[in-house]
């Protein structure tokens, strides 16, 4: 047994070194694609990019007929958005941070209606019937603005073959102004420009009494008519039958013109403001008379 085992071990060393290869097997190349390239590992398909304008992302256009998405609700802050979308210098109502706030004007103040002097009215009122005017004592007017009379007379007639057409509501002054006017100047003065028997049966007025800013405008101071110290006359009718309308007369050369001019004259004597057709565009077609109080008695005539 002991001979034989070193010749089993020889025998399996020869056998093993002629079994074994000198290097191990080397593995073969994968032969090439195709293109030639090697392949590349298959990666996910890219979307895509979103068109953007003016470096904002553009929302894609929604086919017709799709529905729309739905409109979020504006917080109940009236901020219109969250606060980071505030647009710079805005107060987040979406004015300008530094605009100023509109400052609302304050309310206009008007002066009451103007209590008359009973004693001064009283007198009057007995003068105005002695000269022979027919009226009719009204109501207390208060429109408001500043507008009304205290004590208002509804005049019919000046004198007493003159009328009033048609009949107006004014102050006692105002007509008393307006009859004297008539009887001491007007009259006569018809008499001389036409003939000794003509007389004058009417005054036509395009205004007494009513609530309004001067000139109708509508800014500016309110008008002596609010008051009921002015009257405007249009024309005369004589009893001829023939009108006397007021218009420019500054260069009629006819005894119309003549009797425009001299009336027109006359009435500083009489109110405090007479405006005539050459005064300015509003009066092109009447006289102002008013008995608005001035300091020192102050007339106003053109």
């Amino acid at each position: 047994m002991r001979r034989s085992f070193p010749l089993i071990l020889l025998s399996l060393l020869i056998l093993t070194g002629a079994s074994l290869p000198k290097s191990g097997p080397i593995p073969l190349k994968k032969p090439p694609s195709e293109a030639g390239e090697k392949e590349a590992a298959p990666t996910p398909e890219e979307k895509p990019a979103t068109p953007t304008v003016g470096g904002k992302a553009d929302k894609p256009e929604v086919p017709a007929g799709d529905e729309q998405p739905v409109p979020q609700p504006k917080p109940k802050d009236g901020s219109g958005g969250a606060a980071g979308d505030q647009k710079p210098g805005t107060d987040g109502r979406g004015q300008a941070a530094d605009e100023k706030k509109e400052e609302k004007p304050a309310p206009i103040v008007y002066p009451p209606v103007e209590a008359e002097n009973a004693a001064d009215y009283a007198k009057c009122v007995a003068d105005l019937k002695a000269i022979g005017a027919t009226f009719d004592e009204a109501k207390r007017i208060d429109d408001g603005k500043g507008c009304g009379i205290d004590k208002p007379l509804e005049v019919t007639s000046i004198l007493p073959d003159v009328t009033l057409a048609p009949k107006g509501l004014m102050r006692c002054e105002t007509a008393l102004a307006l009859a004297r006017w008539t009887k001491e100047t007007a009259q006569p003065a018809a008499e001389v420009a036409f003939d000794k028997t003509i007389k004058i049966k009417a005054l036509n007025q395009a205004s007494t009494y009513i609530c309004r800013l001067r000139n109708n405008a509508t800014t500016g101071k309110i008008s002596e008519h609010a008051h009921g110290n002015a009257v405007d006359i249009a024309s005369f009718t004589l009893s001829n039958g023939k009108t006397i309308a007021i218009q420019p007369r500054d260069e009629d050369g006819t005894m119309d013109g003549a009797f425009q001019r001299a009336v027109t004259a006359s009435a500083c004597l009489y109110f405090k403001t007479v405006l005539d057709p050459g005064s300015d565009a509003a009066h092109e077609t009447h006289l102002h008379l008013d008995v608005i109080e001035r300091r020192n008695d102050y007339r106003y005539c053109r």
